[in-house]
């Protein structure tokens, strides 16, 4: 054997191996709706300031507590197991328009001392999509910017590149005119297709397409996403880890984000759909029963459900929400409360999978021998 042939062989040697690893075996046949995933509630949350929540608390406590959650930064959250997420965002074109929330002000008024500033960086300043909670009043957040926030998932994705699909929930927020709207409340500007198609190109300037699970990549050849998800099924993780997979959270916006874009064609996100109708992959069920839930995984689908809503669960030690959705092949189980922020709050609720997992192999259509210690891999 020539010394050339004989490197060539060295150097591949190491590959081969790796790809015959027992991951690798398993990547190439469990699909990434044949797994479980442990996800966060509005994840960029970062809760009220200290005279922000005293001011709630004497001026509306139900609401305080319904609103008294908060997450640790996007990338911690990932590297403690999180891979599926939600971010709530705000059209705002020219930028400013949520620059000087109401409850700075009340807060002045009401003679408190003055909490750290909301947006040191100005970046609510800027032109872009916002993202916070309720407009005036609930608006702190980890990154305040759909690219800020992507930017923080991207710059993760790119250091751990065999994670697991990251699934990113978009929920898009408009606040209809109110009849007799509040003094301190401020319009938001309506979703229409120009605008859903800033945001998919805003996501776009951060994620390139090709590490992107698009719907026009799960649709292939066939005329639907039903046809496809039927005949070929969802990517295996051996296509998908390293990459991100978008969702949009409103039902509602479907018939909008769709317009000029039969079964999503061209789009970014996967809507919340029908099922059965051309666009659907993935349909929300957060407070679905078990039966239909189960009905719409065993189908193909990939589902979202929630453990606990809004706090009270925790508050209470409840959990027949959790277990109802731990009990139901879901892929998607979105907490305000995960184990691994436990300290954040007092009690003992909080939500993860037998083992102190935050992935596991579906129970409900996972291949036979899929192993829950092979999914969480060194990244």
């Amino acid at each position: 054997m020539n010394l050339f042939r004989k490197a060539a062989l060295t150097t591949l040697l190491p590959l081969a191996a790796l790809a015959q690893s027992p991951q690798a075996k398993q990547d190439a046949t469990v699909r990434i709706n044949q797994i479980q995933v442990i996800g966060t509630h509005n994840s960029y949350h970062a809760g009220f300031a200290p005279s922000e929540a005293a001011y709630m608390k004497m001026k509306n406590p139900k609401a305080f507590e319904a609103l008294d959650y908060s997450h640790a930064p996007l990338d911690q959250q990932l590297s403690n197991g999180i891979h599926q997420m939600e971010i709530d965002v705000y059209a705002d074109a020219k930028g400013g328009r949520f620059a000087h929330p109401a409850i700075t002000q009340m807060v002045a008024d009401a003679k408190l001392p003055a909490d750290p500033d909301l947006d040191p960086n100005h970046d609510f300043d800027k032109p872009g999509f916002k993202v916070m909670h309720v407009v005036g009043i609930d608006q702190r957040s980890s990154c305040k910017t759909l690219v800020v926030c992507l930017t923080v998932v991207h710059t993760w994705s790119k250091a751990h590149p065999s994670h697991l699909p990251i699934f990113l929930l978009i929920e898009t927020k408009y606040d209809k005119p109110a009849a007799k709207p509040q003094p301190w409340s401020v319009s938001t500007e309506p979703f229409t297709p120009a605008v859903f198609d800033a945001l998919d190109a805003e996501i776009l300037s951060v994620f390139p397409k090709d590490e992107i699970i698009t719907p026009d990549q799960v649709r292939g050849t066939h005329a639907t996403l039903p046809e496809a998800i039927a005949a070929k099924g969802w990517p295996t993780l051996a296509e998908a880890r390293g990459k991100v997979v978008f969702l949009m959270d409103q039902s509602s916006m479907t018939p909008v984000y769709t317009e000029g874009h039969p079964a999503l064609k061209g789009r970014i996100l996967f809507t919340n759909a029908i099922a059965g109708t051309p666009d659907a992959a993935f349909v929300e069920m957060n407070t679905g029963t078990k039966a239909e839930i189960d009905t719409l995984v065993k189908q193909g689908y990939i589902v979202r459900t929630r453990t606990d809503e809004p706090t009270e669960a925790a508050r209470t030690n409840n959990t027949v929400m959790r277990e109802r959705a731990l009990s139901t092949g879901a892929q998607f189980l979105s907490t305000d409360y995960p184990a691994s922020e436990a300290a954040r709050w007092d009690g003992h609720y909080h939500v993860e999978f037998p083992g102190g997992r935050t992935a596991r192999c579906n129970p409900l259509n996972k291949p036979a021998g899929c192993q829950d210690d092979l999914l969480e891999g060194a990244n």
